[in-house]
């Protein structure tokens, strides 16, 4: 009988510990001020950012067989318009939260909300704005055209068409981002890794997909994303967040709790590829 009692009181000081970390989570989300309407500054300085311009190599030039490969893949991508893969492009294309919070449910085998899991809400939304801006200096330096205003093909999102145009493809920030993503979520929960990753690859082939990048701007995203979380893992804000947003997966799965959105719906596009 103590024995349950000492249970019962160890559980109902686990749930209250959660239930205030949350509430203090929360607040401290509200506290991160916007470097622009809807999204959040980053964990990073700028001079802390990575340069992509000093770490990659220049977009391929057209008539080269780098950008061939460039061409075909575009031409493999765009048969995919109009079906289940073409309207998950769609929905990749959303960077905005909390829609964007769900990118990863389904692999993570999670749900992931600012009420259930703030931390690690809040770290999704800081790193987007962290390997995005790391993007920059390349695409800035190089202004590369978009497929879409090549190959004169539609893309998945012709409202946003005329600012993608204005803003140079390579390389790919959504596959920074989306990388980024994949592998911090693989650190929280190794043991869905084969699936994150596999679903940060599939994120990042959606811009094909969309006709708003090359298969060279994808990879080198990428690899910015990559370098980023490298990067991250240095800056005491993040690991603070980064330790939060464990616990709190930790606890999602002691409820029993599951991935959010229509996980069949989203591997039967999966499966249509990209390539």
């Amino acid at each position: 009988m103590q024995r349950l009692l000492s249970n019962c009181l160890a559980g109902l000081l686990f749930s209250s510990l959660i239930h205030s970390a949350v509430a203090k989570q929360t607040s401290q989300t509200e506290s991160v001020p916007e470097f622009r309407p809807g999204y959040l500054i980053g964990y990073l300085k700028q001079q802390d950012l990575p340069n992509s311009l000093s770490l990659l190599p220049p977009p391929p030039a057209v008539g080269t067989p780098a950008f061939a490969l460039d061409q075909s893949m575009a031409e493999k991508s765009q048969a995919l318009r109009g079906s289940k893969r073409w309207a998950l492009a769609i929905s990749d294309a959303n960077l905005k939260f909390p829609a964007a919070a769900e990118t990863f449910s389904c692999a993570l085998d999670a749900p992931i909300s600012e009420q259930q899991t703030p931390a690690l809400y809040r770290v999704l939304r800081r790193t987007l704005t962290d390997a995005g801006l790391a993007t920059y200096s390349a695409k800035k330096r190089y202004q590369r055209p978009r497929p879409f205003v090549y190959n004169q093909q539609p893309s998945c999102t012709p409202e946003d068409e005329a600012k993608l145009a204005a803003d140079g493809s390579y390389p790919s920030g959504h596959s920074a981002i989306g990388w980024a993503w994949a592998l911090l979520l693989s650190e929280l929960a190794p043991e869905h890794g084969n699936a994150l990753w596999a679903r940060g690859r599939a994120y990042s082939e959606s811009r094909m997909v969309c006709n708003v990048h090359w298969y060279s701007d994808v990879r080198e995203g990428r690899e910015i994303g990559a370098t980023t979380v490298a990067r991250l893992h240095t800056d005491p804000t993040f690991q603070a967040d980064f330790a939060v947003a464990r616990q709190e997966l930790l606890a999602v799965r002691a409820k029993g709790l599951t991935a959010s959105g229509d996980c069949a719906a989203q591997a039967q596009a999966l499966a249509l590829g990209a390539d």
